[in-house]
């Protein structure tokens, strides 16, 4: 029988949490966060993060594109909110994003994603690790483009203030 796994990646932001979740909410946020050259397109963009608000994304594994259909939940403002797979390549898959203050001017950004794989055993075996370190890639890229909007942020306010 196939297990959850369960992936975790924490940063340090300095911002405050209901700074860095509000940007988390803009339009096109989502774009700014996926990787230059990774095979996904967004299909159908979500009308925000709030609970009910979906997201279709066609995904590259191999020569083959994959539909993968993502409905966010459990938003609570400034704070988190949920994305759950409703259809698409994994057996299931949730991805809360915490925003946790650290202080009046920061916070830590923690992505935290449960999933099992498909093919029960055999994709577990042979999948575990690619999607691990897949993670791992993703999750340092998204977390640095954080932290530098942050930063550009920060800057555009002493500039202008």
């Amino acid at each position: 029988m196939a297990s959850k796994k369960l992936f975790i990646a924490k940063s340090k932001i300095d911002a405050p949490a209901a700074e860095v979740f509000r940007w988390h909410e803009e339009p096109g946020a989502l774009e700014l966060l996926t990787p230059p050259g990774e095979p996904v397109e967004l299909e159908q963009r979500p009308a925000g993060i709030r609970d009910g608000d979906r997201g279709v994304l066609r995904v590259g594994l191999g020569p083959f594109k994959i539909r993968w259909v993502l409905e966010h939940r459990d938003y609570v403002e400034g704070r988190q909110f949920r994305d759950v797979q409703i259809s698409g390549p994994f057996k299931s898959w949730q991805h809360t994003h915490s925003f946790l203050p650290d202080g009046d001017c920061a916070s830590f950004l923690e992505d935290r994603i449960e999933y099992e794989l498909p093919l029960g055993a055999i994709g577990a075996f042979f999948g575990y690790w690619f999607v691990q370190r897949k993670l791992q890639r993703l999750f340092e890229y998204r977390h640095r483009i954080t932290k530098e909007a942050m930063l550009a942020r920060s800057a555009a306010r002493k500039r202008s203030g």
